[in-house]
């Protein structure tokens, strides 16, 4: 679809390619409406794989929270469990809907799994889990997980720690602050009608933006709509980061197609570009970075009509108790990271 927007010249393409996503969301949406998703949501490609082609990803932020303190909390024992079985556990109980979520709903699973019951006896009566579990790992799979990272030592120097946990990191360094509110979906009429498919966060020009995942630069370059931007392609290829309207004449900290880059790493600036066939134009009333993650189930999805971009508020919400914080060396106009991050294996991912 990106590829697609930079292609699409006249307005009469313009009404053809719009007229097309109509016709696929309405077919989309009357599946929906009739089917549960783990029967409507599978597709088959031309090596005869199944594969995911449509994830409403609408966990809450709570549920993120909670599932994620019980992962962490329960690491190293034999009662261990993923947030991930956790969520997909979750969702297949409540049909996907996390609106009424409270947090008793997750205690009386870990209590079941605290007196000894497997989740595989949990899990086993749930016909949806298989579905939500591999849609969640394609939507969360590199958040959390074994790294180290630099901390200060105390003596004026740094020290590594082993941790595990939340490794991925907000896109708004520490420091610096934003607003923002729930407008995935949300009406844009530049070049054409079309729903906002990311999230917006409001701040000031120049504010470093971090990259939330490790990953490698897929794309970089200007583009008419979302101006200086970035895309960050996951190791495991599954998710997609779109980072746009970087900042005017300095949007990048040396960005490059096939640069990898390490969670919580700077990336580039936050400015105001885009909406406009000439580069480097400031054409957006207010400074912001606009991010969006796509999900790619099969690599026929990357750039399609039936793109999967998901609503990435509460993943947001999440994300803004992990800031990178970054400093700026006297007499340089870039930002680093202050504290090192290393993942593990990730020689093997970048290979």
């Amino acid at each position: 679809m990106r590829i697609l927007f930079e292609k699409l010249k006249s307005a009469k393409h313009f009404y053809i390619f719009c007229s097309l996503v109509t016709a696929v969301s309405l077919l989309t949406a009357g599946f929906v409406m009739a089917n549960p998703p783990e029967t409507i949501a599978v597709e088959r490609n031309q090596e005869g794989k199944d594969f995911i082609k449509w994830v409403d990803f609408n966990v809450c932020y709570t549920a993120l929270s909670d599932c994620l303190k019980y992962d962490v909390g329960t690491y190293g024992t034999e009662k261990h469990t993923s947030w991930l079985d956790l969520l997909a556990c979750l969702a297949s109980k409540n049909g996907g809907t996390f609106s009424g979520y409270k947090s008793s709903d997750l205690k009386k699973i870990t209590d079941e799994l605290e007196k000894g019951t497997l989740l595989t006896d949990i899990t086993g009566k749930l016909k949806a889990f298989p579905y939500y579990r591999e849609a969640y790992e394609g939507v969360l799979g590199g958040f959390v997980g074994e790294f180290e990272i630099e901390k200060d030592d105390g003596n004026g120097g740094k020290t590594v720690e082993k941790k595990y946990g939340l490794k991925a990191f907000s896109p708004i360094a520490k420091g610096y602050s934003y607003s923002d509110f729930d407008d995935f979906g949300s009406s844009r009429s530049y070049g054409f009608k079309r729903k906002h498919l990311g999230h917006d966060m409001m701040g000031s020009v120049g504010t470093p933006i971090c990259a939330v995942e490790s990953g490698y630069v897929e794309c970089v370059g200007w583009n008419q709509y979302g101006g200086w931007r970035i895309g960050i392609r996951s190791f495991d290829k599954k998710r997609y980061y779109y980072y746009a309207h970087l900042r005017k004449d300095h949007p990048y900290n040396d960005m490059y197609e096939g640069k990898i880059v390490t969670a919580g790493e700077v990336i580039g600036y936050l400015g105001m570009t885009g909406y406009s066939t000439k580069e480097n134009v400031n054409n957006i009333n207010t400074p912001h970075l606009h991010w969006g993650m796509q999900l790619i189930f099969d690599e026929s999805q990357k750039d399609a009509l039936a793109e999967i971009w998901i609503d990435i508020y509460a993943i947001t919400k999440l994300l803004d108790q992990n800031k990178s914080a970054v400093y700026r060396p006297e007499g340089e106009k870039e930002f680093y990271r202050k504290y090192q991050m290393y993942e593990p294996n990730i020689e093997v991912f970048a290979d």
